[in-house]
């Protein structure tokens, strides 16, 4: 059903212009400083890995296996990070929702006679606050962004030193034998590792394939998150 453009449109006063203004200062202070918090968790799964390679590569005799329990941390920074992140997007996109909405029309025509469907989907955000994606895919974009990285860095540094140290390796035999881990073989631990690696990258993959299913190519998005 169509509506008439008088009941779809009304003139904002400048009290209501002024508080939305103050409203969106307020939602952006926030989303910053959850933005803050994420980098303190990445920096933390940074810093952790960093004093793995310093324990690892200390000498030729150090063994590998910090590299491997680092993987622990990093793996808990990531949970944590992602929990934070869905916070996060709770102030940034009621952000991005009034700039697309009110400023960016604002700016474009100068008209002020805007349509309140986005001022209604505003309110419901803030009678009913809610997440605005699910844990899932904000572990698949913290992967995206930051944590693949931080991954593959960590699973190279263990290949190279297993390569490398205490000498360089002559065969495939050997380069298994040194991945053991006690009485674990090395080839389980070898396959763990990259269960481990692929396992993570095919989750960033799966978030990616959801936001490109979610906006496609466009960028002006026609709901929150």
């Amino acid at each position: 059903m169509v509506r008439h453009e008088a009941d779809a449109q009304r003139e904002m006063t400048s009290a209501e212009i002024g508080a939305l203004a103050h409203l969106w200062r307020g939602e952006v202070y926030r989303s910053t400083i959850w933005r803050t918090r994420l980098d303190t968790t990445t920096n933390w799964a940074v810093v952790t890995l960093g004093i793995a390679l310093s324990i690892a590569f200390a000498s030729r005799e150090a063994s590998p296996l910090p590299l491997v329990l680092v993987g622990i941390l990093i793996l808990f920074f990531l949970m944590l990070e992602a929990r934070r992140y869905r916070y996060f997007n709770v102030w940034r996109a009621r952000c991005r929702w009034m700039e697309t909405h009110f400023y960016a029309p604002l700016l474009q025509d100068g008209n002020l006679r805007l349509g309140e469907g986005w001022q209604r989907e505003l309110a419901e955000d803030y009678w009913v606050p809610r997440y605005h994606v699910s844990f899932r895919i904000s572990v698949g974009r913290r992967i995206r962004r930051n944590y693949l990285w931080i991954l593959l860095i960590q699973a190279a540094a263990y290949i190279g030193k297993l390569i490398v140290h205490p000498t360089p390796v002559e065969g495939f035999e050997m380069f298994v034998d040194r991945a053991a881990i006690g009485p674990v073989p090395g080839l389980i631990v070898l396959a763990a590792g990259g269960f481990y690696v692929l396992t993570w990258s095919g989750w960033a993959l799966q978030s990616w394939h959801h936001d490109r299913r979610r906006w496609g190519s466009t960028q002006r998005p026609t709901g929150m998150g």
